[in-house]
């Protein structure tokens, strides 16, 4: 199995699972500040045609190089809020 990786690794179109195994989708975006370590969290696309959902970091578990784990199940997932990206200003 692989060794986990720090969150400022984790790229665009890594497959993100649920805590049930489950495919829930996609990183679509990584969230927070690397010059600081800050992680505030990541836009996971669930499908093509869906908008992103917001993953706060406290709800993100292992990475590892392609995979990140979730500690929320599928339909916890499913319940999350889109994601809106914060416009400058």
């Amino acid at each position: 199995m692989p060794d986990p990786v720090a969150w400022i690794v984790v790229e665009p179109g890594w497959e993100v699972v649920s805590s049930d195994g489950e495919k829930v989708g996609s990183i679509d975006e990584v969230l927070g500040d690397p010059n600081a370590d800050i992680f505030d969290g990541l836009a996971v696309a669930p499908g093509l045609l869906k908008n992103p959902k917001y993953v706060p970091s406290e709800r993100v578990g292992e990475i590892v190089e392609g995979r990140v784990a979730l500690e929320l199940s599928q339909a916890e997932f499913g319940a999350l809020d889109d994601y809106e990206p914060k416009i400058p200003g």
